[in-house]
């Protein structure tokens, strides 16, 4: 499998896995991370100082290939400018790679967009991105060319993307399409909770779920929330073991398909409301 891959049409060069900054499995972590070519931080809505001091650190001797996220859910074009300047300032950085625009059904709103249009035009933000949860929304976006990346909820469990994401993705040629990252890769960690696995079956781990998603050749990074060091050695040998073989595929649906069974809200979460 390869290492890296080009980020859609950024043509930024980003390593499979990304990593977020909610759960904090400290700054050396992140920093290992990077060396082994996780170079994807997204800086979300749950930030915390571990990967503050690892960007901090990276970014003094290989900015440039450092590829910063940061996701605003305000909803003023306004209030994503100054979510933006705060995130820099707390990051010590000039720009941030990438401006995620959080949690939409549909468009952002012309004010918003006209916010998120000026960083870019003053080079606070140099890409701009969208995540949500309508996954028809993603097609709809191919040819709206300030959308250059999309962040889209994939896992065991909830595999609609397959369905409604990534055939019309895989329709264009990577330089023509955004490019694809998906999230809530161990469905909040329900795939690795034996008591949530289905009698006579495996349970999964963090590395296997991580494998699963990168089973998507169309999909470009897959998002780990590693809380650990031993959660971000289970996150980085995905990249070693690459995608999973046929079989294991199937053992990961059947788990998946149990735990959806087993969920009253997994018809909600598979929708558009979360």
């Amino acid at each position: 499998m390869s290492q890296s891959v080009v980020l859609g049409r950024t043509g930024i060069t980003v390593g499979r896995l990304g990593l977020g900054a909610s759960y904090g499995p400290g700054a050396a972590a992140y920093e290992e991370a990077f060396e082994r070519g996780a170079n994807y931080f997204y800086w979300g809505s749950r930030r915390r100082s571990d990967m503050a001091e690892a960007i901090r650190t990276i970014s003094k001797r290989a900015r440039e290939r450092l590829v910063v996220v940061v996701q605003s859910y305000a909803r003023t074009g306004f209030l994503v400018k100054l979510n933006v300047e705060r995130a820099l300032r707390a990051l010590g950085l000039d720009h941030a790679d990438l401006l995620l625009l959080g949690w939409y059904n549909d468009l952002p709103w012309r004010n918003i967009m006209d916010g998120a249009r000026a960083l870019r035009e003053r080079g606070r933000v140099k890409h701009l991105a969208l995540s949500g949860h309508r996954r028809t929304l993603f097609p709809e976006l191919l040819d709206e060319s300030d959308i250059e990346a999309c962040h889209v909820r994939y896992n065991a469990v909830h595999r609609g993307a397959e369905r409604e994401v990534f055939p019309a993705f895989a329709a264009r040629q990577a330089s023509e399409r955004p490019g694809l990252v998906t999230f809530t890769t161990t469905r909040w960690g329900h795939l690795c909770d034996p008591r949530k696995t289905p009698r006579g079956e495996r349970t999964p781990t963090g590395t296997d779920c991580y494998r699963f998603a990168l089973s998507q050749p169309t999909v470009d990074v897959v998002m780990a929330g590693p809380g650990n060091p031993e959660q971000m050695r289970q996150a980085l040998a995905a990249l070693d073991r690459g995608p999973l073989p046929d079989d294991e595929l199937a053992w990961m649906r059947r788990v998946g398909d149990a735990i959806y069974r087993g969920d009253g809200t997994s018809g909600i979460r598979d929708g558009a409301v979360l």
